[in-house]
């Protein structure tokens, strides 16, 4: 006997802005928090714009029309998923840059 079970998604019910968070309320009744500086365009935004927004797909993201921006409720709770975050280098980017060298010709090497 097989039992299929429905899959609940989180979604978000409720948004607000301070000048560096952005908050989001879930229906399962957490609030995540995240710094704003992970959306520059909602960072350089004005409040008046931050407080402009919309839920798409029935929650599953947040939408602000006049800065064409869209959050999923995913890339907040999964971040490391969705972005590069400004703390996490991406990878080999503190490698040393490879030299060639060159060659001498043949006949700069007979004496």
């Amino acid at each position: 006997m097989s039992t299929l079970l429905a899959s609940t998604e989180t979604l978000a019910v409720e948004v607000s802005c301070s000048n560096d968070a952005l908050s989001v309320t879930l229906s399962d009744g957490r609030v995540v928090s995240v710094p704003l500086v992970w959306f520059p365009r909602l960072a350089d935004a004005s409040p008046r714009e931050r407080s402009d927004w919309e839920l798409i797909g029935g929650g599953i993201g947040v939408h602000w029309e006049a800065i064409d921006e869209d959050i999923s409720v995913a890339s907040l709770l999964r971040p490391e998923n969705f972005m590069r975050l400004p703390h996490k280098a991406l990878p080999g980017a503190n490698r040393q840059p490879r030299v060639r060298k060159k060659l001498k010709s043949p006949h700069a090497l007979r004496g």
